[in-house]
């Protein structure tokens, strides 16, 4: 597990400020951690790819609000809004679906940092369920925890997170990308037109008025530095509901041929360079059928 270093620790200091409060409300360029990791899933109590080791399920809310102490010792994934940051280490999520009414503390573990754009934007969290107990936090993650600020959370239900990610409508990618390139997202919806098999659009869904997203699911060139897929491209059909993981770029022809073996014919190149270009590409790490809640 990744730990944080004195120097992550001390940059982490100059970004949100001596703590003085037990939580403050997010605001812009929060620094939070964020691991390329599992997001989506195939169904509850599957196993998801991603992160080795992981039996990583995406449960309904009412179960886990309803049956918190089963879920303890699991790794789960949830879906929510960060409402409060509690200090460098840790934020709160408020769902009432999620544990019940209180919010739910989510310590980041994962130790790369994440610039949360302004705003109320939901995030996808993955990781294990325990009770908080500060000590065994600390020693586990060389963490060192303010005991004034989480003694009311003190063997309180907590996600012990290994992945953090945005988690946008593809509306909203559409409408403002720039706010997304180069970010992990975790996006949810319809497969609106299957371009090929491993090209498809992701239909913009609520929001009236968007463009739909373009997915690819390519492996990169030997040599490259961009993120391998991590799980089979799965069969999908149009409007399957799915779940994709990956990073957000511009799409410029000339840049993913470089970066990616992608195999298209050139009647296929020119087609989707003419009708994309500069537009935001999703490209996934991971598609998985959708049972995250709304």
């Amino acid at each position: 597990m990744a730990r944080l270093t004195d120097r992550e620790t001390n940059t982490d200091r100059k970004v949100f400020g001596s703590p003085s409060r037990k939580r403050r409300l997010f605001q812009s360029t929060l620094a939070f951690g964020l691991i390329a990791g599992l997001i989506g899933a195939c169904g509850e109590g599957a196993q998801l790819g991603g992160t080795p080791g992981d039996d990583s399920a995406v449960v309904e809310a009412e179960d886990v609000a309803e049956n918190t102490e089963a879920y303890i010792g699991q790794t789960v994934t949830i879906r929510s809004e960060p409402i409060d940051q509690v200090d460098n280490y840790s934020f709160t999520v408020s769902d009432q679906r999620f544990f019940g009414n209180d919010p739910i503390l989510v310590i980041n573990a994962s130790g790369e940092p994440l610039l949360l754009p302004e705003g109320n934007a939901p995030v996808q969290v993955t990781g294990e369920v325990r009770n908080f107990v500060r000590a065994d936090v600390e020693r586990e993650f060389n963490f060192a925890l303010d005991p004034n600020l989480y003694q009311d959370y003190e063997n309180q239900p907590t996600i012990i997170a290994q992945s953090i990610a945005l988690a946008p409508e593809p509306g909203e990618i559409s409408d403002n990308p720039e706010r997304y390139y180069g970010q992990t997202l975790a996006v949810t919806g319809e497969v609106d037109e299957l371009q090929t098999e491993s090209a498809f659009t992701l239909e913009e869904g609520r929001l009236l008025g968007g463009e739909n997203l373009l997915v690819l699911y390519v492996s990169p060139r030997e040599g490259s530095d961009q993120p391998q897929a991590r799980t089979p491209l799965p069969a999908l059909q149009e409007n399957e509901e799915v779940a994709v993981t990956g990073v957000l770029r511009p799409f410029i022809v000339a840049e993913f041929e470089r970066d990616y073996d992608l195999g298209w014919d050139l009647q296929f190149r020119e087609r989707i360079e003419a009708e994309y270009t500069n537009r935001p590409v999703l490209v996934a790490t991971d598609i998985y059928p959708s049972l995250i809640p709304e």
